[in-house]
């Protein structure tokens, strides 16, 4: 898919105060070490994760949703009004129903006649509402639209750790230990309409697959409410994901540069999913592409789904990482397995 009249205007993101280090999870697992004879510092060995943010036990998910928007709104050429849609695509949401992102929309004071609707789709809900907007844009039906997320690891990660001690064998710990790496924050990305040649961060297209056979390796349920209504529970089959996903990538990826018309040595900078040390060294020996054009955020919020890979991309923005004219790739892949890849000439 092409697009001709779609700029990303601005991003915005918003991190909660609490910082918690592997060290500390390990404190807490410190029985379950015992029993498997685990040496302290294996979870940052293993995922490459040092700290993680956790929001307080009851944050709403749109008050972060809202405060990343203010602080995107706040630096925008968009004004307010203009926003014909909103989108929020996280996977932790408040309730069921009414939409996450109707809270959203009330607390920003957007007009009537905007759009407003939630996207679940693993960790590429933000993406996924990019393009949503994208088209819409596109096609004209609107100006301009905001997609935000806001995700929330803190119950899942108590559920998990208490679940590590009562059972304590090294097979659930396996299925689990991709939990561990959970983060939480906030993200906001406008979009804007422009004519080609206008200064700013233009998006030039996008490329996606799905390996839906594998849509079992990943799992978070049984509801959506955050805090949980009902006890959660989630297990990953992280070598399964790590081997299909790498597969699946290599194969969007494939798509994506020929959409792009890309030379071999394009993209200049590149954001991914962030997921942890093990992931991101195989899949970017399996695309060739090298390390040095990554920007990486991991180490120190961990994998915050749905806002991991654009608050990584505001972060490399915000520190100069990514220059004007170079040509960057988003390259997302979610449960399921879903992987959408989307580029810019920033």
């Amino acid at each position: 898919m092409h697009f001709n009249h779609v700029y990303l205007d601005e991003l915005g993101y918003e991190l909660p105060s609490e910082v918690i280090t592997s060290e500390d999870l390990e404190a807490r697992l410190a029985p379950l070490y015992q029993r498997l004879h685990f040496q302290e510092g294996q979870l940052e060995a293993l995922t490459g994760v040092h700290e993680r943010r956790f929001w307080p036990a009851d944050y709403a998910m749109y008050r972060g949703a809202v405060a990343a928007a203010e602080k995107a709104l706040e630096r925008s050429t968009v004004p307010r009004d203009a926003i014909g849609m909103l989108v929020f695509g996280g996977v932790c949401r408040d309730h069921l129903e009414p939409a996450t992102s109707c809270a959203v929309a009330h607390g920003l004071g957007l007009p009537a006649p905007t759009q407003v609707f939630d996207l679940s789709n693993a960790c590429l809900g933000v993406l996924n509402g990019m393009i949503q907007v994208a088209n819409a844009i596109e096609l004209g039906f609107i100006e301009a639209g905001l997609v935000v997320s806001c995700e929330s690891a803190r119950q899942i990660m108590d559920l998990t750790i208490q679940r590590l001690l009562a059972q304590g064998d090294m097979e659930t710990f396996k299925k689990t230990v991709a939990t561990l790496t959970g983060g939480s924050g906030a993200v906001a990305v406008i979009l804007r309409r422009a004519d080609p040649g206008e200064p700013g961060h233009r998006l030039l297209g996008a490329a996606l697959r799905n390996a839906v056979s594998h849509h079992q390796l990943c799992r978070w349920g049984p509801d959506t409410g955050i805090p949980a209504s009902a006890p959660h529970a989630m297990e990953t089959d992280s070598v399964g994901v790590l081997k299909h996903g790498v597969t699946l990538g290599i194969e969007t990826y494939r798509d994506f540069q020929q959409q792009m018309g890309w030379p071999a040595d394009k993209p200049d900078r590149i954001i991914c999913h962030q997921v942890g040390a093990a992931h991101q060294k195989t899949i970017l020996q399996a695309l060739g592409i090298p390390e040095e054009k990554d920007f990486v955020t991991y180490p120190y919020l961990g994998n915050i789904g749905t806002v991991s890979l654009p608050i990584t991309a505001a972060i490399a923005h915000e520190r100069q990482c990514l220059a004007p004219g170079d040509l960057v790739g988003f390259l997302g892949i979610g449960s399921g397995l879903n992987c959408l890849m989307l580029g810019f000439q920033w």
